[in-house]
């Protein structure tokens, strides 16, 4: 992670913690009032790495931080979903292997996914900038693995 991406990140955690936040949008105005110049895509991909999501009160839509700094389960395993489908091109196994390819800097999002949810039979992930590396467990077919991220959603 560059300085400008550890301090675009911290300063979106304050934002949070410190406002009632309601879209990308929002965040894209005030991130550049505090001068980080973002795009929407950015803010997304940042929200996703700090463990931002979306909880109804007020009657509205808010972004929150959970106090362990994670989202529950269930929203993490939409976002792995979401990861997977959105920026993983090609699923590879070989060995005790599995190799996603990703466009360049989407790798530690996919990998980042992963690791909150604890996908069966993965013992670790290693991220590029453009691929992860998936070890999984010698007592598990690598390649049952594999169909299980072809099935989040990947059509390609």
């Amino acid at each position: 992670m560059t300085p400008a991406t550890a301090s675009r990140q911290r300063m979106l955690r304050r934002l949070l913690e410190t406002q009632s936040i309601t879209s990308q949008r929002e965040l894209v105005v005030l991130l550049e009032d505090a001068g980080h110049a973002v795009t929407q895509a950015t803010v997304s991909r940042d929200l996703f790495t700090i463990g931002a999501v979306k909880r109804q009160f007020d009657g509205k839509a808010h972004y929150v931080i959970s106090p362990s700094g994670e989202p529950d389960y269930k929203e993490s395993r939409k976002e792995l979903f979401l990861a997977v489908a959105t920026f993983v091109e090609t699923i590879t196994s070989s060995g005790n292997l599995v190799v996603l390819k990703t466009p360049p800097g989407a790798a530690q999002i996919v990998a980042g996914a992963i690791d909150r949810v604890g996908v069966g039979g993965v013992v670790g992930t290693v991220a590029g900038d453009d691929t992860v590396l998936l070890v999984i467990d010698a007592t598990v077919a690598s390649e049952s693995v594999e169909k299980e991220f072809e099935g989040m959603g990947l059509e390609r």
